[in-house]
């Protein structure tokens, strides 16, 4: 029997918000696994004990950054951590756009500002200033060119914490066309989602703000996952990969570009997609090294 653990976090008082966690536990029980969900940051946690180790909700990690990195290199050590350690320090800060776009893949134009760094802002179109390590738009806003001084202190409360800030244009294609989200699991597409634009005008980059509005299904078009396949092709060790998700916007020219390569702990919307749900689990468990009957066959 594989042992399992879906490493989570502990949002402490509340109840986690991963729906999809616990009907995934249940679904590799019942297909023979021993599997556990666990906050990642368990001091009690015995990961060498499990065959496998797949990080899920660890939505606190972009806080944590540094501390989170050093526990997937302590995992990756005594088991197999899904996806790699070395694939999680790559992805969790957003200037991986840049080598993405130096590859040639489709990105959203992004340039950066680390703490010292002279702030420069578009002066002529409207932008979106974000963290390059954040995840479910905290501490992004975007700003109108006549918005440049509250954008500034925005910056500086990132730089004060020790973030590096990503200067985006906003992508109007969004308003139209949403953000696609392009989910894969063991390297084959399982099911895309599309969502409305996150950031309204006006709202303060500290501000509360829904992760995934108007969520519903979406059917990829060809030209959605011939750029999908192009930015997981040029991820350091893509071979490597269990699962990624790959997020889309439409550019100036209606062609579609990538907002962001979700790698670490990627929402995978399967309570949107139950039909998703045996692709997981026989994924999940080809890679604990089990065998995998397809249910109601030997």
């Amino acid at each position: 029997m594989p042992r399992v653990a879906l490493a989570t976090y502990d949002p402490r008082p509340e109840p986690s918000r991963d729906r999809d966690l616990p009907v995934l536990v249940d679904a590799l029980r019942a297909a023979g696994a021993d599997a556990q969900a666990v906050s990642w940051d368990d001091a009690e946690a015995d990961w060498g004990g499990y065959d496998l180790v797949v990080i899920r909700s660890t939505w606190d990690y972009s806080w944590r950054a540094a501390e989170f990195t050093a526990w997937t290199e302590r995992v990756a050590k005594v088991t197999r951590l899904a996806n790699p350690a070395g694939v999680v320090r790559w992805n969790s800060d957003k200037r991986y756009l840049g080598e993405l776009a130096a590859a040639g893949v489709p990105t959203v134009p992004t340039s950066y500002l680390a703490p010292g760094d002279a702030v420069a802002l578009p002066g002529d179109h409207e932008y979106v200033v974000k963290p390059t390590s954040g995840a479910g738009a905290r501490y992004a806003a975007r700003y109108t060119a006549e918005q440049r001084d509250t954008a500034v202190r925005h910056v500086g409360r990132m730089h004060a914490e020790g973030f590096t800030a990503m200067v985006q244009p906003y992508m109007r294609g969004i308003d139209a066309g949403g953000e696609r989200a392009l989910q894969f699991f063991g390297g084959r597409l399982l099911h895309a989602s599309r969502k409305r634009a996150v950031l309204a005008p006006g709202t303060a980059f500290d501000a509360d703000k829904v992760a995934h509005p108007g969520l519903e299904p979406w059917t990829a078009t060809p030209a959605e996952l011939a750029v999908a396949e192009r930015a997981l092709a040029a991820v350091p060790d893509a071979g490597e990969l269990l699962y990624a998700r790959v997020d889309l916007v439409d550019g100036d020219d209606g062609a579609p570009v990538v907002m962001e390569l979700e790698l670490v702990e990627p929402n995978l919307f399967l309570f949107l997609h139950p039909r998703s749900l045996p692709r997981v689990v026989e994924a999940v468990l080809r890679a604990a090294g089990a065998p995998y009957a397809t249910p109601g066959h030997p």
